[in-house]
């Protein structure tokens, strides 16, 4: 027998996998709304109970990120995601309007593909299989090759559990042998149905050229206004505990403090007190020269990481237990690396004269990396706070931690891994995603009205022709038809 180079095995891997899972939702698109929830119960329950382990095979694997807080997005993506989805009808008449006599059925979209990021794999991809799952679907995952281990094992246990509750074999699946070409196989293969891309920009462009639907997120370069209004140690307090969350890796996390300048001595003095450090010019631009690359992006090194290590690298001092790393900026584009989007333990700070500067600012920065997906403000002021949800961005978050706010975790948003940066981000959605983007709706209408053909007065006084011609006319072209 002769044996397959890595590449043509890891595409042959991505070709069973999809035709499997093919297979298994030729079964599991026919379950009941009642099969499937307890299917659902199965996995949180399994993924709860070892959420603990799943955290430390992620951390260890991929060296990003924060043990304790990885194990809060698993139960999160797990628990509260599903307490959230439980009652939204995915199978069956989804909704009847008795009126216009028009009744619509969900219908499974078929076989998803799932594209997992290194940052936060686990609980992306326990988001996305019940999210999948729910809607009636298979879903199959292609994870980052830094995360393979650890999506793996999350696949087998969720696997596990839907089987011994009923689903049939296949019905999750995970590519083991990672590579580009794996991944461009599964993305192309004739059963998929539709790809959710979590990733990079290239990644979620590559999903988009597919030739299928596709779901996918964008960058979130997010800007934080504290107004002139806001009570500062609360703000921030948010905002340390939201860039400090696994270590700044959720991509809805502050990028870039903007102060208002009445408040701006506050705002240092509450960083400082509260365990962050300020960067003179010249830290900043030892901090900035191993943490971005030269085109703006993030050094993947420094991802999820903590302010001591980033200061060791950069050889600068800091104190013990400092928490994160502020940069105070005057400017932002390519010759300000840390303008940009940072996921780990370092924040830009500007100062601005006022809430319409600050308008002007955050349209700025967005447009850096981050158009389409959030924004924070903390502020008491209601009219300003209004001001901004004229924003480019779908989600305006007001005194909350931006990053775990985003994701439905300390709002009422939909609990979500996977968020859409709408038509402005380059992306289908502007929503957090949920099964009811997983679904396909067909209606049942019935006739309410009667074609009338019959002569009615012609009120168009310029034209010569009768009305009643045009009856004749379009009974003779009815005629035609029926003969054919």
């Amino acid at each position: 027998m002769v044996a397959l180079d890595y590449d043509l095995n890891s595409i042959q891997e991505a070709r069973d996998l999809a035709r499997k899972a093919k297979e298994a939702h030729k079964k599991y698109g026919k379950y009941t709304e009642q099969d499937i929830d307890k299917i659902l119960n199965a996995i949180v329950k399994a993924v709860v109970d070892n959420a603990e382990w799943l955290a430390r095979m992620a951390v260890d694997e991929t060296g990003y990120g924060v043990f304790e807080h990885k194990v809060i997005k698993n139960i999160f993506a797990s628990r509260d995601v599903y307490n959230y989805i439980k009652n939204i009808k995915t199978t069956g008449v989804i909704k009847e309007d008795k009126e216009l006599k028009v009744t619509e059925i969900a219908v499974p979209m078929g076989v998803v593909m799932g594209i997992i990021p290194t940052t936060n794999p686990t609980s992306t991809l326990i988001h996305n299989a019940l999210c999948a799952m729910k809607a009636g679907n298979a879903i199959v995952f292609s994870p980052h090759p830094n995360a393979v281990k650890c999506c793996i094992a999350a696949t087998q246990l969720i696997h596990e559990a839907a089987v011994k509750a009923g689903a049939p074999e296949n019905i999750v699946g995970c590519i083991s042998k990672t590579s580009m070409q794996a991944t461009q196989e599964l993305m192309h293969h004739e059963d998929i149905s539709v790809i959710i891309a979590t990733g990079g920009s290239a990644m979620v462009k590559a999903a988009y050229s597919a030739g299928k639907p596709a779901l996918g997120v964008g960058p979130g370069n997010v800007p934080v206004f504290i107004e002139r209004s806001a009570d500062v140690k609360k703000a921030i307090r948010d905002i340390i505990a939201s860039k400090t969350f696994d270590n700044g890796m959720i991509c809805a996390s502050e990028q870039a403090i903007i102060a208002d300048e009445p408040i701006k001595d506050l705002v240092a003095s509450e960083l400082k007190s509260q365990g962050a450090y300020i960067l003179n010019s010249d830290e900043a631009t030892k901090v900035a020269r191993i943490v971005m690359t030269p085109k703006g992006g993030m050094n993947a090194k420094f991802v999820g990481q903590t302010p001591k290590i980033i200061a060791q690298v950069a050889g600068i001092t800091i104190p013990e237990g400092t928490k994160l790393l502020i940069a105070p900026l005057d400017g932002f584009g390519p010759g300000y690396p840390l303008s940009y989007e940072k996921l780990t333990t370092v924040l830009a700070l500007y100062t601005v004269k006022d809430w319409e500067e600050a308008c002007h600012l955050s349209i700025d920065l967005l447009n850096l990396g981050g158009i389409g997906h959030s924004f924070s403000i903390h502020s008491q002021n209601e009219s300003v706070i209004m001001e901004f949800i004229k924003k480019p961005v779908f989600r305006i978050l007001v005194n909350t931690p931006s990053a775990v706010g985003a994701i439905g975790y300390t709002t009422g948003l939909t609990p979500s891994m996977t968020l859409g940066c709408g038509t402005w981000g380059g992306s289908s959605i502007s929503d957090n995603l949920g099964p009811q983007h997983l679904i396909n709706i067909k209606k049942l209408a019935y006739g309410i009205k009667d074609l009338e053909l019959g002569a009615t007065k012609n009120t168009c006084t310029p034209c010569e022709i009768n009305s009643e011609d045009i009856a004749g006319v379009v009974r003779q072209v009815l005629k035609q038809l029926q003969l054919q």
